[in-house]
């Protein structure tokens, strides 16, 4: 066989040698070239390779293109990434910090803005700060510094409470020391370096993450890795006893015992611990007295109460059966702790500290299952703090929150038997343009009016993010952004009592917006909101011009079937948001976008890949499935044990839709989905294999009973395939009966019928959906002969959110859809 292959190619040089000469010499022939070309084509096998030479010298080298591509491809990929770029580098900005000038009069504000370095295949951080002045005619102006500065090699910058100083910590990515550094307005005025054997990188992960100065800015209390333990140490004598910490080139580390994680986004980091710097002395000390099982975060100074030593107050997780993985999982039950950390009167009261082993740890939500991101009001009256207890409760990754009081004792006795009063409980079915319920995903460092009594936040209103008002103490709730607005809102700081605030589309640009309270009394009369320019968000003119073509929309979705919905919120209406051109010669080729979760949501907000694909001729239908956050908690919990039909029927529904409505071509149709979006992207070609002409997932879920055994999170697989009685079920053991269920709700059990060209990225690290869920599917996609490409991020997890990584996945499916959709 190996010989008559060899022939065989070597017969198909020649074949294309000869070929190759004759067509390009074939436009200027003459007799003697007409010779020379006929004595060519019966050279003898010997002199082939003088042949091949002197034809490659004529012709030039072959062109060769990158796995993948070909010529017709190339162009694309070229023009497309070219305008991908320009999407690319718009900045977004993460925080933003308001500081009263020292003349009294108006404000400083400082942005922490990113923006994806490509070349480097990191965020570029930097600071821009801008002074704000209100005229008597109430116009408010924003006076921006000439430049940005950048922030090289910073992990996270917390202000003082008074705004004279600013913390900077720089973790190392090696075993370098953490640099903690603290500035005024003009100098570095301190800087401490502390070792390995204290502490690990400070955490900047914006779950366990928080950094709280003190009242008196003396004490600064954070979250940090625990120090490495001790490993055991073996030379060439076997076992070395009395071994430390420290390297030494004659003996050699083992692994010792192997530590659970958090999963996904904490491979490598170690268990989140409490330290407390004292920035008069320079020192760090670990605070005593915490449960070595539990992991804590959030942690924020108790009012200060005379002659008192002060207390911290902290989330905590427990590690108990296990860890399961914690990213976007609030069903993970946790509780507010109080401990007791003495003052540091002198040194040799912090000497004393090093001795003092235990501190009364008070439990200070026993009666709640989940209470997170506390706040004390501005008079340390009252604590507040956000429960996911209706996930807890439930077993779903993410559910409709609550928000809760307690009463703070002034005298500094805490009690863990403290009353907690309900502010704002779970919203089952809102009524019609009624308050949803809450959806909250972070709170501001100081949310506070100077009434003391109202909280201003962000929360999802179905498919729209707003900003609320909540009064703390009579529970009421109010939508303080614009109410007929449907862009999507979100709350930056709070200057005094104004809001910034940043809004934005699917087809605008963020916009800084500054939201002043009309009456400041009444708190009742409504709230004014000034638009502000702003060189943040800069965009090129092409970007602008493409973006000023397109419209969108929010269409309300009936459901189809609702003969299998037992409660009143699962047969409201679902809503998906609707991206199109404003020229209607004719529809545009159709990406029906699915997000993840699947108790996630898309929101009307501007996303800069999503608005590539729009800019390059793509309508673009975003469902928001029943199941999605943002619409009570009937409707969400009317998906748990129906995955794979009701949210697969819904999108179904939602396509149907925009085709009677001759939105769209629906001989263009193609689907794009992460995670849980990618597990209906599967589902959806399996199930319907004629409507769709083209696919893409990223890292999608494809065989559940293969991703039980090795996710972070397998009670998701249990929950989400038997509904609620899946917490109870749930075990690290399947049995064959909970095998074959997985695999029936699974997109592979469906393939025999895929016949949709489909491109799958799959991040090689992703500790959530493993990389072989999406291997698996499109190899057995590819072995029934359905065109099928993968590309694979070594060193991706389940965001695939490296730059470059989100560059070249949305590139390759720009490229990927046009072609399907010629």
């Amino acid at each position: 066989m190996r010989r008559t292959l060899a022939i065989a190619s070597l017969n198909s040089a020649i074949s294309l040698s000869t070929c190759s000469v004759t067509l390009a010499a074939s436009p200027r022939f003459s007799p003697s070239s007409f010779s020379s070309q006929r004595r060519l084509s019966v050279l003898n096998i010997k002199h082939l390779p003088a042949v091949l030479a002197m034809d490659s010298s004529k012709a030039g080298p072959l062109k060769e293109f990158p796995i993948g591509q070909d010529e017709a491809t190339e162009e694309d990929y070229a023009s497309q990434s070219k305008l991908l770029q320009e999407f690319t580098s718009i900045s977004s900005i993460d925080k933003a910090w308001v500081f009263k000038s020292e003349s009294g009069i108006g404000s400083q504000a400082m942005f922490s803005i990113s923006q994806p370095n490509l070349l480097a295949n990191k965020k570029r951080k930097y600071m821009l700060s801008s002074s704000i002045s209100i005229d008597s005619n109430n116009n408010v102006n924003f006076q921006w510094a000439p430049f940005p500065v950048e922030m090289t090699g910073v992990s996270i910058t917390v202000p003082s409470p008074s705004g004279s100083k600013l913390l900077v910590i720089r973790n190392s990515e090696n075993e370098s020391p953490t640099q903690f550094e603290i500035w005024s307005s003009s100098q570095l005025e301190e800087e401490f370096q502390i070792p390995q054997s204290t502490h690990g990188s400070v955490y900047a992960d914006e779950w366990f993450e928080r950094i709280s100065w003190n009242s008196d800015e003396s004490l600064i209390a954070y979250v940090a890795e625990e120090p490495s333990p001790c490993k055991p140490s073996f030379d060439y004598q076997g076992y070395k006893k009395d071994a430390t910490k420290d390297k030494d080139c004659t003996s050699w580390k083992g692994q010792g015992d192997w530590e659970e994680e958090w999963g996904e986004c904490y491979a490598g980091k170690r268990q989140p611990a409490l330290f407390v710097i004292n920035l008069n002395s320079g020192k760090v000390h670990a605070v005593k007295g915490i449960e070595k099982s539990l992991s804590v975060g959030q942690v924020v100074w108790a009012p200060p109460v005379e002659g008192i030593d002060q207390h911290l107050v902290f989330a905590g997780w427990s590690a108990e059966p296990r860890k399961l993985g914690i990213k976007y999982c609030y069903n993970r039950p946790c509780a507010l702790y109080a401990v007791k950390v003495p003052l540091y009167k002198s040194e040799s009261a912090e000497s004393d500290l090093k001795s003092l082993e235990e501190l009364n740890v008070v439990n200070l939500t026993q009666s709640i299952n989940s209470a997170y991101f506390p706040r004390f009001s501005p008079d340390g009256k009252f604590l507040v703090f956000l429960s996911a207890k209706a996930s807890v409760d439930s077993g779903v990754h993410s559910a409709t929150d609550s928000l809760h009081r307690i009463d703070w004792p002034t005298d500094g006795k805490l009690s863990s038997s403290s009353k907690i009063i309900d502010v704002i409980p779970v919203v089952n079915c809102a009524e019609n343009g009624q308050f949803p319920g809450l959806y909250c995903s972070s709170f501001l460092r100081k949310p506070w009016l100077s009434d003391g009594y109202t909280m201003i936040l962000s929360s999802y209103w179905h498919s729209c993010q707003v900003i609320l008002s909540v009064n703390v103490l009579s529970g009421e709730v109010l939508r303080i952004s614009p109410v007929d607005s449907v862009f999507s809102w979100n709350i930056l700081t709070l200057d005094g009592d104004n809001i910034i605030a940043v809004c934005s589309s699917p087809v605008d640009v963020p916009q800084i917006k500054y939201g002043c309270l009309v009456d400041k009394v009444n708190n009742t009369a409504g709230w004014h909101w000034l638009n502000v320019s702003s060189p943040i968000f800069k965009c090129s003119e092409k970007v602008m011009s493409l973006l000023s073509h397109l419209q969108f929309g929010i269409l309300q979705i009936l459901v189809k079937d609702v003969s299998d919905c037992s409660t009143k919120g699962a047969v409201k209406p679902f809503e998906a948001i609707f991206v199109s051109s404003k020229v209607k010669d004719a529809p545009d080729p159709l990406i029906v976008v699915l997000h993840g979760g699947p108790h996630s949501i898309s929101l009307s907000s501007f996303s800069k890949s999503l608005a590539f694909l729009s800019s390059i001729g793509f309508s673009l239908l975003i469902v928001n499935y029943r199941g999605s956050l943002g619409f009570g908690e009937e409707a969400l919990q009317s998906l748990p044990g129906k995955i794979g039909t009701q949210d697969v029927n819904d999108v179904l529904t939602a396509i149907d839709h925009v085709i009677e409505k001759g939105l769209v071509n629906p001989s263009k149709i193609t689907v794009l989905g992460g995670s849980h979006g990618g597990f209906l992207t599967t589902h959806l070609i399996g199930q319907a294999p004629d409507k769709f002409v083209a696919a893409a997932a990223r890292n999608p879920v494809c065989n559940l009973s293969s991703m039980v055994g090795a996710t972070d999170i397998p009670d998701w697989c249990y929950v989400e395939s038997y509904g609620t009685n899946g917490k109870t079920i749930f075990t690290e053991a399947p049995s064959a009966e909970h095998l074959t269920r997985f695999y029936n709700m699974s997109p592979l059990s469906h393939i025999s019928k895929v016949k949709t060209p489909t491109i799958f990225l799959l991040g090689a690290q992703d500790l959530r959906v493993p990389v072989s869920n999406g291997l698996q599917y499109a190899r057995a996609l590819k072995g029934r002969g359905v065109e099928t490409k993968v590309i694979l991020f070594p060193n991706d997890i389940h965001g695939i959110e490296r730059p470059q990584s989100d560059f070249e996945s949305f590139l390759n499916i720009g490229v990927w859809f046009k072609k399907y959709c010629k």
